[in-house]
């Protein structure tokens, strides 16, 4: 099958942590066209089931497909745990997860081997980092610390609040009593609050944005396939953005994060794909 690598990437997310990813993409790639899909009906993601991800997933592929994308990221850290490699057998496009990336680059950053990871429930629970970074190093421990409430802090634009810090400092004192060197930031939402973990952890522990990670593995799949766009930043509108629900809350939350102005936020039923 021939794909145009002048063709759109998509890129979807439980809601708008994956504008995180779209931000890394445009910044690393800017030649590249992003068709961007956000689930604001149905987030979050990381209290659901596993085959209610699936089928979710599943929904917004078939959706992306119809956008005619080259290529399809899973800007979700639990869509990536528990949809991606269903997804990938099913699909004749290149796709990347955001948790591969991520792991990669901690383990090749620890020194001590002692590894945390943040995250919601769903991914956390899932044990995916554990399984990738063993794979890495089987010598590397692994402590995972679930995060609930800090996607809800982040939507709220709560970015530099005293309240979001006294939520980080507990939930991190866990982990800074396990001597972490490095802290994978297992949720899109999470590098809006990078410089906040930063103040609380110090410059010992080594941040790993998998935002970052999966702009660059994109490119590495890209260029492998031939697909990588070799043309300029000329278009007009070369990001479009897509939500099941609240597109005005969405593009103003965009707008607050993204290098690029967003002109128009469309709002689709999901549920008919």
């Amino acid at each position: 099958m021939q794909i145009d690598r002048e063709a759109p990437v998509g890129v979807f997310d439980s809601g708008v942590g994956g504008l995180t990813v779209a931000r890394e993409i445009m910044r690393n790639l800017p030649a590249e066209k992003i068709v961007y899909f956000g689930d604001t009906a149905r987030v979050p993601y990381g209290n659901k089931s596993k085959e209610t991800i699936i089928r979710y997933s599943r929904q917004i592929v078939h959706f992306l497909k119809e956008q005619r994308v080259k290529a399809i990221v899973v800007a979700c850290n639990t869509a990536s745990a528990f949809a991606l490699d269903t997804i990938e057998k099913e699909l004749d496009i290149p796709i990347v997860g955001v948790i591969e990336a991520g792991a990669r680059v901690a383990a090749q950053e620890t020194r001590n081997k002692r590894i945390g990871v943040i995250g919601t429930e769903g991914t956390i629970g899932s044990g995916i980092h554990r399984e990738y970074l063993k794979q890495q190093d089987p010598e590397i421990t692994v402590f995972g610390k679930a995060c609930p409430l800090l996607v809800s802090l982040v939507e709220e634009g709560w970015l530099k609040d005293p309240v979001t810090d006294e939520v980080l400092r507990r939930y991190l004192a866990e982990l800074q009593e396990q001597q972490i060197d490095t802290l994978i930031l297992g949720c899109t939402h999470y590098p809006l609050l990078r410089s906040a973990i930063r103040r609380i952890l110090g410059d010992e522990v080594r941040l790993v944005n998998p935002a970052y990670e999966t702009a660059l593995e994109l490119r590495k799949v890209l260029e492998e396939n031939g697909l990588l766009d070799l043309g300029s930043e000329n278009e007009e509108f070369p990001y479009r953005f897509y939500v099941s629900d609240l597109a005005e809350k969405f593009q103003h939350f965009a707008n607050s994060i993204l290098p690029y102005d967003v002109k128009m936020t469309k709002k689709i039923d999901i549920e008919k794909y």
